[in-house]
């Protein structure tokens, strides 16, 4: 054979095997079809800017592990183009690296293209600069932002096909979506809005991806974009498809929520999220998102206003990583069990059948031997119901899932997963004042300032998002030295005020009412007198009609000194964008030198105080967190890179911080001497107390009953093909325990096979107890990573009550 035959062979074998890796992705009114199959998916949030490259193979593997098929991502415009023309893809902002690392693990994508995301992210991810673009309105049928929207969607999908990273290319992305929740504002625009949602999908069309588009809580979306569910309950909520030519998707159904600073956590628990899955997929649906599947770190200044710098601690991955159980292994399971289920599912025939006033089976499959069914229980009473010649018990508020007409293999309010308890650990005390140095603020005045005007500036428009501080200073004179009353009517988020270079006070507004008056009393000078206002933000604005339109700032500024009042709004004022610290970029080893720092003293005179110290970085692998308890307000640095903003004085109705740790990511350290730089802006800040913590799963703890579906286990491929999955089933329900990897159960806290009182959280010996309980699970589980014991009588040598339903509870040491 010839060299030429050779290179045309091979040339052939290569474009087979290129072929052979594309796919044709397209819908119909069940599903999405992938190659020609029908398919059931399951999709996890996970944003590659709340993490960092060295986090995502692990997030990734993680959420393969837990059943999930799709990766889903927003894309951030404005970490993207930060300044108009100016591109930014490094670090934890490659998108192409992310989308490759989910193809290397054999995962799709969902890609989030926006432009806008809303996503508790600054600005709803547009870039500030688009604000000052001449007559733009966002998200409507304007001009100017139809023009930037256009060029930069047609930057992003050219990344992408560049990369080959599309289906139709061979890439992992089969979904893509434009805009984000439109139906929440559209009204605002009235007609306009109208036909920005028409231009909105023609563009979605024109850009050519080869793969479909949807919008969701978009319930007109035009043809052939879908229209999507977002919310905790779509299962209940959702209308359905617009056309019954489209499926039925899911784009958010929220694990949690993101939570604002002084507003307590909302916990949703795994049993409410299989059940609102497993009810939405009963009713035809073929796509659930979790939102978040990880939720990470809002690091630096890109949280919206308000919103903590920790995003959806409580998904099935937290913050660091970790696997939050039960909601992780539940989710799991409930992903096998409706898997089982995917031929009969995609039959194309349903059955509803009425089984009581609030319950109901949901039956699929063409033949007797094709046959799975969901049986819906929406009453908040346990019910038993008779469904094809056999008796069930349906838990309240419950869905069970039959894969063949007959077998519960899943029952979204029985737990099968173990609960697992998240400790950290102080590894590093800074409490020493020789680790600390400090350098302090001072307060601008009138003289100091180079902007001017003749009335007072709105924040945002000033600081054109380059700091989350705006001095504005004034000076008037005093014809005599009286106690007065300074009174400001702010609009924002926090405002500290300043009287001849004193601290006078603070105030701050909330997520739900940014609007607050400071009333200070004080002391004026027979003279000259500076007044300085610090205007704070704790987070651009990121959701509604009219976003550019936002104002933050104060609003009337007046001195009563017991005669008369004086209002300065027409005053001169001058303006200092951000703080010097800032300008000379302390929290940098080069920037750290460019200031006097000063040893450490506990003084409460003055706030606005930067600390600087080091650390050494803790040994093992465990994530690292910040311990920020004896802080007030402000941002910290480890390294030059910021982890985020904290607020730990706005306490929750319950009196608690809404975040006291802050995620250091290992990338971000060096073995020893670890730069730490903390900008406090409130007078009781205490650096003293910081400390270095590691954070780790302890203990791990399973609570399982008799009468619980026997558990999904191993799926099993089958075929030449390996499309095809069966699973194995355990025969008897089982308390199944896993410790984190390089640790072992090293005791067991506590074990009881009967009627143990409470659950894994507050438990106790109940009435019927196995004396055995203790040492069965001794042998079966110390000293090994993972362990299982049957939740059966035999197991512990008999049956000591019988007629009597029975649980195993036991919990467990790792070390």
């Amino acid at each position: 054979m010839t060299t030429f035959q050779y290179s045309l062979v091979f040339l052939v074998l290569m474009a087979v095997i290129v072929a052979g890796d594309v796919a044709n992705v397209t819908y119909d009114g069940r599903s999405l079809i992938i190659d020609g199959e029908h398919k059931i998916l399951f999709s996890g949030s996970i944003h590659y800017t709340r993490s960092t490259p060295q986090m995502w193979p692990s997030l990734i593997a993680k959420a393969k592990s837990g059943g999930i098929d799709v990766v889903d991502t927003y894309v951030f415009w404005n970490i993207h183009e930060p300044q108009q023309g100016q591109f930014d893809f490094s670090g934890s902002r490659d998108i192409v690296k992310f989308i490759k690392e989910v193809k290397n693990h054999g995962l799709y994508v969902c890609l989030r293209i926006g432009p806008f995301i809303q996503g508790e992210w600054s600005y709803g991810g547009l870039p500030f600069w688009l604000h000052n673009v001449q007559g733009i309105v966002f998200r409507t049928d304007n001009e100017p932002f139809k023009y930037h929207m256009k060029r930069y969607a047609k930057m992003i999908v050219k990344l992408m096909k560049s990369e080959n990273l599309y289906a139709s290319q061979g890439g992992p992305i089969i979904l893509s979506q434009i805009e984000n929740e439109y139906g929440m504002v559209g009204r605002a625009f009235r007609q306009e809005g109208k036909s920005y949602v028409k231009w909105t999908a023609k563009l979605a069309v024109e850009l050519d991806t080869g793969v479909p588009w949807v919008m969701c809580k978009q319930d007109d979306a035009p043809d052939p974009l879908v229209n999507a569910c977002n919310g905790r309950q779509c299962g209940e909520t959702f209308k359905g498809p617009n056309s019954p030519n489209k499926p039925a998707i899911w784009t958010e159904n929220w694990t949690s929520f993101y939570q604002t600073y002084g507003e307590e956590p909302l916990i949703r628990s795994a049993e409410d999220i299989a059940f609102h899955v497993a009810l939405f997929i009963a009713k035809n649906g073929s796509f659930v998102n979790y939102y978040m599947y990880h939720g990470g770190t809002n690091f630096g200044r890109n949280a919206s206003q308000f919103v903590i710098t920790s995003y959806y601690d409580q998904a099935p991955l937290d913050e660091y990583g970790l696997l939050r159980q039960p909601k992780w292994g539940h989710l799991k399971e409930l992903h096998a069990a409706v898997k089982l289920c995917e031929e009969p599912l995609l039959s194309g025939l349903q059955t509803t059948i009425s089984l009581g006033k609030l319950q109901t089976a949901f039956v699929f499959g063409k033949k007797a031997n094709l046959c799975a069914a969901f049986l819906v229980n929406q009453d908040k009473c346990e019910s038993t119901v008779q469904f094809r010649n056999s008796s069930y018990r349906l838990s309240p508020k419950s869905v069970s899932v039959l894969p063949d007409c007959k077998n519960v293999a899943f029952n979204t309010a029985k737990v099968n997963a173990q609960y697992n308890t998240r400790t950290r650990k102080a590894r590093q005390n800074l409490s020493s004042p020789q680790m600390w140095e400090e350098f302090t603020e001072t307060v601008p005045s009138f003289s100091e300032t180079s902007i001017r005007s003749e009335s007072l500036l709105e924040h945002m428009n000033t600081t054109q998002d380059t700091s989350d501080y705006l001095w504005q200073t004034t000076r008037f004179q005093q014809s005599e030295g009286a106690p007065s009353v300074l009174k400001v009517n702010h609009l924002g988020h926090a405002l500290h005020a300043f009287v001849n270079g004193r601290f006078i006070g603070s105030m701050h507004g909330t997520f739900k009412a940014h609007r607050f008056l400071l009333e200070k009393n004080m002391s004026l000078n027979n003279g000259t007198n500076n007044l300085a206002l610090l205007s704070v933000m704790v987070g651009l604005p990121n959701s509604g009609a009219h976003l550019e339109r936002r104002v933050v700032g104060s609003r009337s500024v007046k001195i009563w000194n017991g005669r008369y009042q004086l209002y300065f709004n027409n005053y001169s004022w001058g303006y200092q964008v951000g703080l010097k610290g800032e300008k000379f970029h302390v929290y940098t080893e080069d920037g750290s030198a460019k200031v006097q720092w000063k040893q450490y003293r506990d003084s409460k005179s003055q706030p606005l105080t930067w600390y600087k110290a080091s650390f050494d970085t803790p040994e093992g692998e465990d994530p690292v967190a910040l311990n920020l308890g004896s802080m007030g307000k402000g941002e910290a640095w480890v390294n030059g890179q910021s982890i985020g903003r904290y607020w730990v004085s706005f306490h929750t109705y319950k009196g608690n911080p809404s975040q006291i740790w802050y995620h250091i990511p290992r990338s971000f350290l060096k073995p020893n001497s670890n730069l730490l730089v903390i900008l406090e802006e409130e007078r009781e800040g205490n650096p003293l107390g910081i400390t270095i913590d590691t954070v780790s799963v302890t203990e791990v703890c399973g609570h399982v009953s008799n009468t619980n579906p026997h558990p999904v286990i191993s799926p099993r491929k089958k075929g030449l093909n390996r499309k095809n999955l069966t699973y194995r089933y355990d025969r008897k329900p089982k308390v199944q325990l896993q410790c984190p990897t390089g640790r072992k159960i090293s005791k067991i806290l506590f074990a009881s096979f009967g009627t143990p009182n409470g659950s894994c959280g507050s438990y106790s010996i109940g009435s019927c107890h196995s004396p055995n309980s203790l040492a069965v699970v001794q042998k079966a589980c110390l000293k090994k990573s993972r362990c299982s014991v049957p939740v059966w009588s035999k197991t512990f040598g008999g049956d000591s009550c019988p007629h009597t339903v029975k649980s195993l509870l036991v919990r467990a040491q790792c070390s």
